[in-house]
């Protein structure tokens, strides 16, 4: 028989900090209509218009901060760890192989590398603990459109979200130990946003989504596919795991794009606020990352402390993500193994 095949996707990142690479990658990237669902002739002037030549060079500075001559971008250095790490605990039985939902490697690639190897299956882990339709569900679409096809294909499962892994907990909660967060005056989880639209568009009651009081903060029937409600569980259970009492964390939400109303309350708002309120010193996770990238070694760890300490406060810490951690490599084994 042959081996079963694994299929670990993450976001992806541009293959150079230059500003035409840059600008392909946030071309393709918000040219899915699922990452910015409006009109399609809206979404193309809006994208190829005003943001890709706009924010390609600010964008491109940025990466310029964060990457490696060797190694390139953060997301690229510990997606290819993931990958290799997870091959060796899996061993030979499996095949792992690495792609990225936008630019490089590409799904395309990585499943005719499956599929030309006479796998005998694949499982699809799209690497975002939390399911969004822009994430998760985008990930969904192109591999079945993809394999779609082919004229025959191997069993093919996916996995749906993995919010509550206690091995992801587990290692969000050991890497901010040696940061000693009692120490700390209080503590966020910022996740990634999403605007309000796509969070309503999720609920398919029609009758919870904004309409129910904190309907975010306990997962039920009707948000158990919420993106925003996966995040406060996933924050509930790390907080959990450290002794951290809800008066003492804050669950924010940060890279917003665009004047819509996105998923609140915003990072930038809620670090403001601590700061008037005299927190000295902050520590940061970010849950909705598995591999450290520009929204946390940058935005958090540059962008966020520099707001900070001009609002007042002194310090913020932010908890490394879960990149190649050997209990985060056991938990995604696990996770393939069952």
């Amino acid at each position: 028989m042959g081996k079963k095949g694994v299929l670990l996707i993450n976001l992806g990142t541009p293959g150079s900090p230059s500003v035409s690479d840059v600008r392909k990658y946030l071309r393709e990237f918000l040219m899915d209509p699922r990452v910015i669902d409006i009109n399609p002739i809206s979404r193309t002037l809006l994208v190829k218009g005003i943001i890709a030549p706009i924010r390609g060079p600010k964008s491109a500075k940025l990466y310029q901060k964060i990457w490696d001559d060797k190694t390139g971008s953060p997301l690229m250095h510990y997606s290819i760890l993931q990958r290799d790490l997870l091959q060796q605990a899996l061993g030979d039985e499996y095949q792992v192989e690495l792609a990225m939902r936008y630019q490089s490697p590409s799904i395309e690639t990585a499943l005719n590398k499956l599929k030309n190897d006479l796998v005998e299956s694949i499982q699809v882990i799209p690497m975002f603990p939390q399911y969004a339709s822009a994430s998760t569900g985008s990930v969904y679409e192109k591999v079945m459109q993809l394999v779609g096809k082919w004229p025959t294909s191997p069993n093919i499962s996916f996995i749906n979200s993995f919010h509550d892994n206690e091995g992801m907990i587990a290692t969000f909660a050991d890497n901010a130990k040696k940061y000693k967060p009692e120490t700390y005056d209080h503590i966020l989880f910022s996740f990634h946003g999403l605007p309000q639209r796509q969070l309503i568009k999720a609920d398919h009651t029609h009758q919870h989504c904004l309409k129910v009081a904190d309907c975010c903060q306990t997962l039920t029937d009707a948000n158990k596919f919420c993106y925003s409600a996966q995040s406060y569980h996933t924050a509930k259970l790390i907080a959990g795991k450290l002794g951290i009492t809800s008066d003492d964390y804050t669950v924010c939400f940060q890279s917003r794009l665009g004047s819509d109303p996105w998923v609140q309350p915003y990072t930038s708002e809620v670090v403001h606020r601590l700061a008037k309120e005299g927190k000295k010193r902050l520590l940061v996770f970010c849950p909705a990352f598995v591999a450290d990238c520009l929204e946390t070694v940058y935005e958090v760890s540059v962008e966020y402390r520099d707001e900070f300490t001009e609002a007042g406060g002194e310090h913020v810490q932010l908890v490394e993500s879960l990149n190649d951690s050997p209990k985060w490599i056991d938990a995604l084994k696990k996770m393939v193994v069952g």
